[in-house]
């Protein structure tokens, strides 16, 4: 079978046209000086003239033909591949209703918890109702509740991967082969956060398996989708890698690879393959305004694929190394405000108390720029490349504190499952009116001491002026600014202190640390001139 073109190689170099013809023009002038029996020579950049009917001429001329032709089919992968791809059905037993259930008006055939990042996830990149292709329960998730995925086998002994989404809360699990068998699996593990699953077959030690690639896709490769939906049989679509490193909004490993190949409903958890027929990806989420396939798809790295797989195996479960700090991308307005020539980094709104970085002495508006000598371009690189690391490792952090360079060495604590983020429920504002404007940022603040439920520090929020500076950087009322510039503050005239302060260095903006709920964050406001 002829190789697929590669269109991430495709040669750079172009002779002029009055040296070089095309290997296909030399092929058609050969054929017809045959005819009449005059020789023909043509100009290798490599060996000079060359005489088209010598022997080796010929090998060289149908080398090359063969490789600029175009791609014949990809039937030889295909069949090679194919039989490691499974359906992956699931069985979720029938749920009672409590008797208050009347008064949710929520959508209760998802089978996420309200608010969580898969129920997010699905709202944006599932069906219509926002649930997972094939994911459907009975009326108000009050009955039987079945699912349809794929998946494919890693090892001739039975283990699989799947997505998380797939099997989540299943009571019962089955997988069709491509030859139409089934089998009951059992979950071996799953991991919420990359959204994978490692499921096993037993019984079986000649299972077909796929291998998990050892290289990374350049964009421009070939991909083959291939899944197993509703048991009907692998289907094949055929694209590109499009893009790498996508942040879809699922949570802070994000790191897709964005293929535009069109990957139908039933596909989540089925592979994405490259042309040798190893495992690029695993196939999670299409882009769908409609519900229905638009031809691009996003599939978790074979990378990331092999490391959580590894750990589910061994253990069932997912470590990862954890520092302890709330962060946040540098944008242009906080890199103006910091004094950084470049929007790079991760800027710490809070270190958590007693967690790594506290201890190590990081502190709130420190930016992280490396880790353990390794530049950290953005805020989701910080999350991936510590969390891939295990708990109780020795880092080394090249940290940006107050405009001085420094490093701190720490060892790497292990990440909570669930991190609480406590958040403010009391609702009375007390003399929240009564508070001093700052008109030039569209604010309104008060003394959080005088303001019931608003703690001692800072100033409370206690109007936005629509439409505003500070509107459109996402303050809202009750919203706490704690410092300005780096300098606590604790009611309006601190505030505008430390605005006219960064007037006067000709600041364009001024960064102020904001706690809202339980988290805290930093924003960066333009200053109006004058």
């Amino acid at each position: 079978m002829t190789e697929p073109t590669d269109f991430s190689s495709l040669p750079s170099y172009r002779a002029p046209r009055h040296r070089l013809f095309s290997a296909r023009k030399f092929a058609l002038m050969a054929s017809v000086a045959a005819g009449l029996g005059v020789a023909v020579y043509g100009f290798s950049p490599s060996q000079g003239p060359v005489d088209v009917f010598s022997s080796t001429a010929h090998a060289q001329v149908s080398a090359e033909v063969r490789k600029v032709e175009k791609p014949t089919g990809f039937a030889d992968i295909v069949e090679r591949v194919k039989p490691s791809v499974i359906s992956v059905r699931i069985n979720i037993a029938e749920k009672s209703a409590s008797k208050d259930d009347s008064s949710n008006n929520n959508n209760d055939d998802s089978p996420f918890q309200p608010g969580s990042p898969m129920e997010r996830f699905f709202k944006r990149f599932g069906g219509p109702d926002g649930l997972p292709p094939g994911l459907r329960g009975g009326p108000r998730g009050r009955g039987p509740v079945t699912g349809q995925g794929s998946g494919f086998f890693i090892s001739a002994d039975g283990f699989a991967v799947t997505n998380n989404h797939v099997v989540d809360g299943a009571d019962k699990v089955e997988v069709t082969m491509d030859d139409g068998k089934t089998y009951t699996a059992k979950v071996i593990g799953t991991d919420q956060r990359t959204d994978l699953a490692l499921i096993k077959v037993d019984g079986r030690t000649d299972f077909p398996f796929a291998k998990l690639s050892d290289g990374k896709p350049r964009i421009g490769d070939w991909v083959l989708a291939v899944g197993n939906p509703f048991g009907l049989g692998g289907s094949v679509t055929a694209g590109i890698v499009s893009a790498s490193g996508r942040d879809i909004g699922n949570g802070p490993y994000d790191d897709f690879i964005q293929i535009d190949a069109p990957v139908n409903k039933g596909n989540s958890g089925g592979p994405a393959f490259n042309t040798e027929g190893e495992v690029m990806g695993v196939n999670t989420a299409i882009y769908s305004p409609s519900g229905g396939s638009v031809g691009i798809a996003f599939s978790i790295p074979a990378s990331t694929v092999k490391s959580v797989i590894a750990q589910l195996k061994d253990k069932g479960s997912v470590s990862r190394g954890w520092i302890g700090v709330q962060i946040q991308p540098v944008t242009a307005d906080i890199a103006d405000s910091l004094g950084l020539k470049k929007a790079e980094g991760a800027l710490v709104a809070e270190p958590q108390a007693n967690g790594p970085a506290a201890k190590a002495g990081i502190q709130s508006g420190d930016v992280i720029t490396a880790v353990n000598g390794e530049p950290v371009k953005d805020a989701r690189e910080l999350a991936r490349t510590i969390g891939a690391l295990a708990p109780g490792a020795a880092v080394k952090l090249n940290v940006l504190s107050k405009g001085q360079d420094k490093v701190v060495n720490l060892t790497l604590g292990q990440l909570p499952n669930t991190v609480e983020a406590k958040a403010d429920t009391d609702k009375d504002k007390g003399s929240a009116n009564k508070g001093t404007d700052e008109p030039r940022l569209g604010l309104t603040l008060a003394p959080a001491n005088s303001v019931a439920g608003a703690g001692k520090d800072g100033v409370v929020v206690t109007e936005v002026v629509p439409k505003s500076a500070a509107a459109e950087r996402g303050f809202k009322e009750g919203d706490v600014i704690l410092e300005v510039a780096g300098k606590s503050v604790t009611n309006a005239g601190d505030v505008r202190e430390a605005i006219n302060a960064a007037r006067t260095e000709n600041k364009n903006s001024v960064l102020m640390r904001v706690k809202s709920g339980g988290s805290s964050r930093f924003v960066a406001v333009p200053l109006a001139k004058g």
